[in-house]
């Protein structure tokens, strides 16, 4: 154990299991994933020309990650699979960092790995791992930030554990001169590495967060609030140091992130997202943020359904709390823009990890399901009961003492430096409420289960660590069977989502060879936005405010009742003749070409992309079959 701990082999296993799910998942395709299509082709031009150009697709700054995929294509050429391995790089460097920051939060070894392989194993980190998103590349700038305030921590109880200037004076001995310079010294010097690892925090948080603003929360919320534990845990005499550098560190790193704002405001084609309230729907806000936070149970199915057995700790009151709470549950899950629809048959809300799998591209036709509703309904049930067991478990507040097994060590093998749990909660609970305070402005326009995933490693190491502390040291050998379940999961989803993308990508070849362009036939609106920045500098998007007047209005295109285009009026150069459908009878029938076969794992019956006529035959143009 000594030899695993010192060579980290946990934290590289958690690693090289977020290489070897993506590997199984054959992540591949040679067009745009949701937004990371405009996302790349700003890389290959930062490749190109060495200047940053937005083109109108990202509301994220990208920074440092456009940097890491330039790279990428120097070194290997450029296609968009080479530009996504910069984001699975960054995904494994992920992974081996949050099981070091669990174990420095006082998680054990094998606890920490468990937790970490519980979200990098999981749909919406595998996911996002395979793409250009910039989520996972957000997610580092937090986890490097709560690494260095742990770090910082750590060396405050160090520095703690001293004694205090004033100890001789308090027995009569009053010291020298000469005695309280060398005690300065002393005290200074032992303060420096809680400085060093507070600047380390804001300055990693800040370069970090150019790929994705939110992340700067660690450096404006999380550095903030460990300066306030500082407050309590720090000796008097070194209290005012570090207080007054860690302030003027933080002043610093907020001053960074003003300069970096306005620059990017500045930029040509880039969207700006203000927070602003320029109307608010109440109940579509509540509907949205209550469908996410319902989420997070399932995206983390594998440390929630460790509390199932502690429904059973709640004694007398259990059925009256039990029914309390399945009924609070289904009336939080039910839609009241869908009153027909259950939550109980949707695991999660649909974006990204779903009954489909990847992001869908076409709009036309029900997709493939590869969840039936058995399988949807056991989802959500584990999801549930799990979380009615992690309430009943804070409930109940049981004894850890009496709860510790003879074969379980004791738990004074923590270090009595370890990070407490109500300094835990004090470091990570601000951060999570300031983010939930900005998804509050995007719920009125739609919220994604994808921003979930700055939330989900603060939920797992809160939870874990309580699961250590007050039920069991060792977590149950079930829990990582589970993870394996869930790893097979997500490596299903991941390859379902990518084949179908394949396979829109093989009917475009198809199409051109029959001397049809891209800009006639609607491929799904990822693979469009590639499309029209073949044709334009930029996106056509009604933000764009530099430079003025960027945005042109766009007509709908003339389609059949039951079609659709989405987001045509970013793609204008595009004037839709044909269309990609799961269905062959949708909108003007099928059209004269080969369909694309694209396989469903565990299936043996592959599914299958159509290409439909969006124009009556009789009035397609001259040359056109």
């Amino acid at each position: 154990m000594q030899l695993a701990r010192r060579l980290r082999i946990p934290a590289l296993f958690c690693s090289l299991a977020v290489l070897l799910c993506a590997l199984l998942s054959r992540p591949y395709a040679a067009t745009g994933i949701c937004d990371d299509g405009s996302y790349i082709l700003i890389a290959r031009t930062l490749a190109e020309t060495g200047h940053v150009v937005y083109n109108g697709g990202p509301t994220a700054m990208l920074g440092w990650q456009l940097y890491l995929g330039a790279a990428f294509i120097r070194l290997f050429g450029f296609s968009f699979t080479t530009v996504r391995m910069s984001t699975l790089f960054v995904g494994m460097l992920t992974a081996f960092l949050l099981q070091r920051s669990m174990v420095r939060a006082g998680i054990r070894e094998c606890n920490a790995a468990f937790a970490t392989l519980a979200l990098v194993v999981s749909p919406l980190y595998l996911m996002l791992s395979v793409t250009y998103m910039s989520d996972i590349f957000g997610l580092l700038a937090v986890v490097v930030c709560l690494y260095g305030c742990l770090r910082a921590l750590e060396a405050a109880q160090r520095l703690s554990s001293l004694p205090d200037g004033r100890s001789a004076a308090s027995l009569g001995d009053p010291p020298s001169a000469l005695a309280d310079e060398s005690r300065s010294s002393s005290l200074a010097s032992k303060s420096l590495p809680v400085l060093s690892w507070l600047c380390f925090a804001v300055a990693a948080n800040v370069v970090l967060g150019t790929a994705r603003q939110v992340a700067w929360l660690g450096a404006l919320v999380m550095v903030p609030s460990a300066l306030y534990l500082f407050n309590a845990i720090s000796p008097m005499s070194s209290r005012r140091r570090i207080l007054l550098g860690g302030f003027a560190v933080s002043l610093t790193g907020a001053l960074c992130v003003l300069g970096l704002m306005l620059w990017f405001s500045r930029q040509p084609y880039n969207l700006p997202e203000p927070i602003s309230f320029s109307f608010f729907p109440v109940i579509r806000t509540l509907v949205g943020l209550d469908h996410f936070l319902l989420d997070l149970p399932f995206l983390l199915l594998p440390i929630v359904a460790l509390f199932i057995p502690e429904i059973w700790g709640l004694g007398k009151t259990k059925p009256l709390a039990l029914a309390g709470l399945l009924l609070g549950y289904f009336l939080a899950g039910f839609q009241l823009r869908h009153p027909q629809r259950l939550f109980l048959l949707e695991p999660t809300i649909g974006d990204w990890v779903s009954d489909l799998g990847l992001y869908t591209p076409i709009t036309n036709g029900a997709p493939p399901v590869f969840l039936n509703t058995g399988l949807r309904v056991l989802l959500t049930v584990a999801s549930v009961c799990g979380l009615i067991g992690l309430i009943s478990a804070f409930i109940s507040r049981r004894n850890p003492e009496r709860l510790r097994t003879s074969s379980e060590p004791p738990r004074a093998e923590q270090s009595p430096r370890a990070v407490s749990g109500r300094q835990l909660l004090l470091l990570t609970v601000p951060f999570a409420v300031a983010y939930l305070l900005l998804l509050v402005h995007r719920a009125q326009y739609g919220l994604m289960d994808r921003y979930a995933l700055e939330l989900l490693p603060l939920a797992a190491l809160l939870t874990v660590r309580y699961y250590q502390d007050r039920i069991r040291t060792r977590l149950p050998a079930a829990g990582w069977a589970l993870i394996a379940v869930m790893a097979v999961y997500a490596v299903t989803l991941t390859h379902n989502g990518f084949t179908i993308y394949r396979a829109v990508v093989s009917l475009s070849a198809e199409l051109r060879s029959a001397g049809i362009p891209d800009t006639e036939v609607d491929y799904g609106w990822p693979y469009n936005f590639v499309t029209e920045l073949r044709h334009s500098s930029h996106l056509n998007d009604p933000r764009i405010l530099v430079p003025s007047h960027a945005y042109q209005a766009v007509s709908p295109p003339p389609l059949p009742p039951g079609c659709e285009m989405h987001a045509f009026r970013h793609t204008p150069h595009i004037h839709p003749v044909y269309g990609l459908s799961f269905q062959p009878d949708l909108c003007y029938g099928l059209a004269p070409f080969a369909p694309a076969h694209f396989s469903r794992w565990p299936h043996r019956a592959p599914g299958t992309l159509y290409v439909v006529r969006f124009t009556p035959p009789g009035r397609l143009p001259p040359g056109l079959p």
